[in-house]
């Protein structure tokens, strides 16, 4: 992954977004490590700007599930249309797609950090050996958890982002309930958020394609690499400084 290229598309990708808050969000977001954070400890994507890289992934796998209100040449466009069988369940406003995809994992910011751990290095010169060949006891980096504000996952982001700038009902209730079924004693809320607010399943399937489907331990799967180059836009962006969150600090 091109991590400098991820940083300027996001960027590019949260100018779209005209709230109030916004720019001391990204002040915040650009002095926390949510440019470098792994998006797990061991699964998808655990290394070095896998959180930046995911969340690139859920906004490119939202809008494949989305039909644009408008032909893809027209750069004004505004609205999305979120199709199921061929009829349009609701048009979501582009600053939400961009807004819920971007975001619903900004919990995971100082949250991992790294530790070291003996791992067997198998080298045709190793000192020791097993089944496996010949190998030497390294010390290598491993990502842990250090959840500094237990506030839980999808709840979190949500409490995060307010901290900065507001969010409509609609983003609040995506974000929240983005990891699905995964609280199993939550299933029935899920199911009833999911009805209330389609955009809730709608973030959910993104989030689960972009890692099962997009994402591997270090990378991107070959076959979605491409997608770093071909979805960057020009701008400009501004850096005006940090205002930390008294809250998340």
């Amino acid at each position: 992954m091109n991590r400098e290229r991820n940083i300027k598309r996001f960027e590019e990708l949260m100018e779209q977004v005209d709230r109030p808050g916004k720019d001391a969000l990204m002040r915040y977001i650009r002095n926390s490590d949510f440019y470098t954070a792994p998006a797990s400890t061991k699964f998808h994507l655990s290394c070095e700007g896998g959180l930046l890289q995911h969340s690139l992934n859920v906004y490119d796998a939202l809008l494949g599930h989305a039909a644009m209100a408008y032909p893809p040449d027209e750069v004004d466009y505004e609205d999305i249309l979120y199709t199921v069988a061929y009829k349009t369940v609701i048009r979501i406003h582009k600053e939400t797609a961009v807004i819920v995809a971007l975001l619903h994992d900004i919990c995971k910011t100082n949250f991992y950090c790294t530790e070291m751990r003996n791992q067997k290095i198998y080298k045709p010169n190793g000192s020791k050996r097993d089944n496996g060949g010949r190998f030497d006891w390294e010390q290598v980096p491993f990502y842990t958890v250090n959840d500094k504000n237990p506030y839980g996952h999808g709840e979190k982001s949500v409490m995060m982002i307010e901290e900065f700038m507001k969010l409509s009902m609609e983003e609040r209730y995506a974000i929240r309930w983005h990891m699905g079924m995964s609280e199993v004693q939550n299933i029935n809320t899920f199911n009833q958020a999911c009805e209330k607010y389609p955009l809730v399943l709608l973030l959910h399937m993104a989030d689960q394609e972009a890692s099962h489907f997009m994402e591997d331990q270090t990378d991107n799967k070959e076959e979605y690499q491409d997608k770093e180059e071909t979805c960057c836009q020009d701008s400009d962006p501004s850096d005006t400084g940090f205002q930390e969150a008294e809250p998340i600090g």
